[in-house]
């Protein structure tokens, strides 16, 4: 049942203690008042288990305040189930029918993000509890009325009663994000042209926090609106461009980036040329290169004051929008760029990357803000901009409506065993039937694995309990006043212990907590105590029953399977794109590139399975040390932006054809790393004759920086490989490898001219580099 007691008061107990309280005070006074003083068991029935129910058996995240407006909103939905349950309980037949719909609906609702989520198990208990006898349609006032009473009474408290800090905002932590990136940018304008330890290891913390992992569920923006929508895309469009200014290499030798002085320097807002960054380098009286008196756009600057724009829009500021506009002519100008040396080109291709990223954050950070008024250009990537809610809440139910989706299998699940408890109950007639659901809904769990586990436990629990019921019993006899004296504090203890001690102290005490309030109820006996162990031992069969049978493994294989469907189709885009490079044609201003529909959509199955691999314990297969899930997301998201922004014109446009030398290196560079999603997607999700470690798809060949490259190269040649090469850094943090087999896969040639600085290995940056014809 559980280990020796946490040091006390650790922040576990803190919280679970202000939680105990809450629902101690409230359950016992909505039961008490309709008891003693109204003399109306069915109405302190519900008024003890509404407030159970959405406060001690559901999870609703947040603060005091966000939990009270969530419960408001949900006092009418608790009015119809307890409608529903009590009309459709007369028959057998149709409570199974309606425990099977209502049951479904109530477990797919987690589709709409942690607050749902959280919702769920409570107002599933609120529509099985009429869904028992007494069959009396003429008591639904009574229980309309005993359920309301406790759940205003929550409402209160939840406002009152030890209100708890909240929590750092998604907000705060996207402008926390931005301003990183500001600094990390202007560090990045000066000598040395990289950033020290100190930079690198903020910009990963700052990166790192914005992981939904490490966000509270109530601050995820995990909804289907614009808005969340929008919040999620800041996020992840910050983390990119955290991680593409940490590799941005130095610029090449002979040519620096604008000097901090001069007009950029000084953050003038004049209009500026469209010329890309660079130009020619003076020799200092140390021989160095130094940056040239220029009156050329700094990109860098740019996008420094675009990410802090960004931030204070997201802290409620209202800029005006002027960097981002001219961010905007940097990159088309950036995107025209062809009149260069070859390294210049090559910089400017990892420029765009990074102003790519900044526009991206501060376009979603404006729609975040916004919402539908937000100032939003065509549909692409934030196709969602211009919908309204209930387009947006169709897209995402119908997206889940399937046996990949995890929340699509998980109300399955419970449905069937819910509807296959209440069947086995009102067959039987077993007594007090509603444990039997109240146990199947509460020890079911998304894995077989963790629900034997769960199982075990609960029924220990539940006997050490029973057998102290049966004790209290048998010793107090009638006398209700003990146990109305006694209820309260172990309630207390209950709902302090249960949540971080774990399954078994929870139904050890929560059965003795049951027995003190039944025996006030009606006249009870010691075997009271033994109906519960027989009916937690029937719905916790019956949930281990339908744990087999249904997707028995959970959101671990899911994850695997859904990751490897991702990047297979990511091969598939990364392939296409790179052949239409090389073949040049007739481009139009499309809404996206082919293929992005399935690629959203297994984006989709993705995130949700992540999501819920999040919550289960670790399968009995670990996964690699450092293994990073979110990068395979971000390598979708990044396939996605590369592929339109590479395809997709701002107007219709005729491109040449690449050079034969140009073309036959970008189309073995994509095949390459194509290959190595394919050989990713395997490892993910292997088959009974999958290769345990992969083979080295190409032997790479040393030569100097740049040698090895084209010769007349256009520009679009240097910014297809740049986007190969951030798929490829992707792909190493996902598999949490070192980056020499990355290396092998694509066949890196090391830079003699630049060294790699000495950073962690997952920093470094890496390009993969064709081979020249002979």
């Amino acid at each position: 049942m559980g280990g020796a007691f946490g040091r006390w008061p650790s922040p576990a107990y803190r919280a679970a203690a202000r939680g105990a309280l809450r629902v101690t005070i409230t359950a016992s006074a909505g039961f008490y008042v309709f008891l003693y003083g109204f003399d109306s068991a069915i109405g302190a029935t519900y008024a003890l288990f509404g407030a159970i129910a959405m406060a001690g058996l559901s999870r609703l995240p947040g603060s005091g305040r966000r939990r009270a407006t969530l419960l408001l909103g949900l006092v009418p939905v608790c009015w119809v189930l307890i409608t529903l349950g009590t009309y459709l309980s007369v028959r057998t037949w149709s409570a199974v029918a309606g425990m099977l719909v209502v049951g479904f609906v109530l477990a797919f609702m987690a589709v709409g993000g942690p607050r749902f989520a959280g919702a769920a198990t409570g107002l599933q208990l609120m529509y099985i509890l009429p869904s028992f006898p007494p069959y009396d349609p003429g008591s639904l006032g009574e229980r309309l009325a005993g359920a309301s009473f406790g759940l205003v009474l929550l409402i209160i408290a939840e406002l009152t009663l030890l209100p708890e800090p909240a929590a750092l905002p998604y907000r705060e932590r996207a402008a926390r994000a931005a301003d990183g990136a500001a600094r990390c940018a202007d560090r990045l304008r000066s000598a040395p042209y990289t950033l020290p330890e100190a930079a690198l290891s903020t910009a990963r913390a700052l990166g790192e926090g914005l992981r939904s992992s490490r966000v509270p569920e109530a601050e995820r923006p995990a909804g289907a609106g614009v808005r969340q929508r929008a919040l999620a895309h800041t996020g992840l469009a910050a983390r990119t461009l955290l991680g593409r200014l940490a590799v941005l290499p130095p610029p090449p030798r002979g040519a620096v980036p604008p000097r901090r002085s001069g007009a950029w320097g000084a953050g003038g807002d004049g209009a500026e040329p469209d010329a890309p960054a660079g130009g020619p380098a003076r020799k200092g009286r140390a021989g160095a290169a130094e940056a040239p008196e220029t009156e050329g756009p700094d990109p860098l600057r740019v996008v420094a004051d675009v990410a802090r724009e960004t931030a204070a829009r997201l802290r409620g500021a209202i800029p005006d929008g002027r960097a981002h506009a001219r961010l905007r002519r940097i990159r088309q100008a950036l995107t025209a760029a062809e009149d260069a040396p070859p390294a210049v080109l090559r910089r400017n291709a990892a420029l765009l990357e990074v102003t790519d990223a900044a526009l991206a954050m501060s376009t979603a950070a404006d729609i975040a803000v916004r919402g539908r008024a937000a100032d939003a250009p065509a549909p692409g990537r934030f196709w969602y901009a211009r919908m309204r809610a209930p387009r947006l809440w169709w897209r995402r139910l119908s997206g889940h409506v399937g046996g990949r989706s995890v929340f699509f299998q998980n109300a399955v699940r419970i449905s069937l065993a819910l509807a296959a408890a209440r069947l086995i109950a009102g067959v039987d007639t077993l007594p007090h039937g509603f444990w039997v659901l109240l146990a199947t809904l509460t020890l079911t769990r998304t894995t077989v694995r963790e629900t034997r586990t769960t199982m075990r436990r609960a029924l220990t629990g539940t006997l050490v309990g029973a057998l102290v019921a049966a004790a209290l019993l048998a010793l107090v006899g009638t006398d209700i006043e003990v146990c109305a004296v006694a209820l309260p504090p172990l309630m207390l203890v209950t709902f302090t212990l249960g949540p971080v001690k774990g399954v078994g102290w929870t139904q050890a005490l929560f059965t003795v907590v049951v027995a003190l309030v039944f025996a006030q109820l009606a006249p009870a006996t010691w075997r009271l105590a033994e109906f519960r162990l027989l009916d937690v031992l029937t719905g916790s069969a019956i949930g281990a029953v339908f744990g087999l049978l249904a997707w028995p493994r959970g959101a671990h294989d899911e994850l695997r399977r859904s990751v490897a469907v991702l990047l297979r189709i990511a091969a598939e885009i990364v392939v296409a794109t790179t052949a239409q490079i090389a073949a040049g044609g007739w481009r139009v201003p499309v809404v996206t590139a082919p293929g992005h529909r399935s690629l959203q959509h297994a984006l989709v199955m993705a995130e949700s399975a992540y999501a819920q691999y999040q919550s289960e314990p670790e399968g009995p297969v670990s996964p690699p040390a450092g293994q990073d899930w979110q990068a395979a997301l971000i390598a979708g998201h990044h396939t996605l932006w590369g592929a339109d922004r590479l395809l997709v014109p701002p107007e219709p446009v005729v491109v040449p054809p690449l050079g034969r030398e140009a073309a036959e290196a970008v189309i073995r560079a994509g095949d390459r790393v194509a290959a190595a999603m394919l050989l990713t997607s395997a490892r993910m999700d292997p088959t009974g004759d999958t290769a345990e470690t992969p083979v080295p798809l190409h032997t790479s060949t040393t030569s100097a920086a740049g040698a090895d490259d084209p010769p007349g190269a256009p520009r679009v040649y240097y910014a297809t490989v740049s986007w190969l090469t951030s798929l490829k850094t992707d792909l190493v943090r996902l598999t949490g490898e070192a980056e020499t087999r990355a290396d092998a896969l694509v066949g890196r040639a090391p830079n003699a001219a630049h060294p790699p600085s000495p950073r962690p290995r997952s920093s470094q940056s890496w390009r993969p580099r064709p081979v020249r014809r002979p």
